[in-house]
């Protein structure tokens, strides 16, 4: 079985995002990418996998191909996944980023030149927090889908998933091949030991463009400003639980 898996290079989850002084976007100047976290617990999974960890049988996959859409140092992030145990990467070279529907419409490119059993992949990237691609793929493919995965395992050619919704856990099977969204709780990530780093620089990683594909990736949206959240204005200290309660009705609160 061949599991391709996306992964995105975003602003690293510790670090505090700045808007740029013009309000054109988010500065990412000197700034610490990584792997965004949905991203890097979709290779975890798939390379428990092909180990036959964690509800899964032995050797289930044979083959991880992870693929980024993004500028060249994208290839640190494919090196991340190769390292914890991918086989080798794809890198879509573009230096905009784009929309969903055009990452989705490269990605059903790849999966076609590919033919995966099973696109596993995080519910959605830290940065523009669409959460639309795995849902917009799955579409185009005209495959099942099963998102928001809390638990998978892979028996009789089917994916059963289970999901976090609103009300607790969903249970549902889909036949192979389908897409499948991760989410925070379907494992924890390895760290990279130092070996499988140093293997990692050997293996391959395809470099393309957006242009080899022939999809159009046109923007549909135009970004009129990007400002930060309003920060919170200073509390005020009270002296006992009397002058709290006479504070939250004279603010109108009870």
């Amino acid at each position: 079985m061949k599991v391709l898996v996306p992964v995105k290079r975003v602003i690293d989850y510790n670090v505090k995002a700045r808007v740029k002084a013009d309000q054109s976007g988010v500065d990412l100047a000197n700034v610490k990418m990584s792997m965004n976290p949905f991203d890097e617990i979709a290779v975890e999974e798939a390379v428990r996998l092909k180990e036959g960890k964690e509800h899964h049988a032995a050797g289930t996959a044979d083959e991880i191909v992870v693929v980024s859409i993004g500028p060249s140092q994208a290839q640190e992030t494919i090196r991340t996944a190769l390292a914890m145990g991918a086989d080798r990467g794809i890198l879509i070279q573009s230096d905009t980023d784009l929309e969903p529907l055009a990452v989705a419409k490269l990605l059903k490119a790849v999966v076609e030149e590919e033919k995966p059993d099973l696109v596993l992949m995080g519910k959605q990237a830290i940065d523009g927090d669409n959460n639309a691609v795995g849902q917009m793929l799955a579409a185009l493919l005209d495959w099942p889908q099963g998102t928001f995965a809390s638990k998978l395992e892979i028996k009789d050619g089917k994916a059963v998933v289970t999901r976090e919704i609103d009300g607790g856990l969903q249970t549902l099977a889909s036949t192979l091949p389908a897409v499948v969204t991760t989410d925070l709780r379907l494992n924890t990530p390895r760290y990279a030991s130092l070996p499988n780093i140093m293997k990692a620089k050997k293996k391959e990683i395809a470099m393309k463009a957006v242009a080899d594909y022939g999809v159009d990736t046109a923007p549909r949206l135009k970004v009129l400003k990007v400002t930060e959240p309003p920060k919170r204005s200073a509390g005020i200290k009270v002296a006992d639980a009397a002058e709290l309660v006479a504070k939250l009705k004279s603010e109108g609160v009870l």
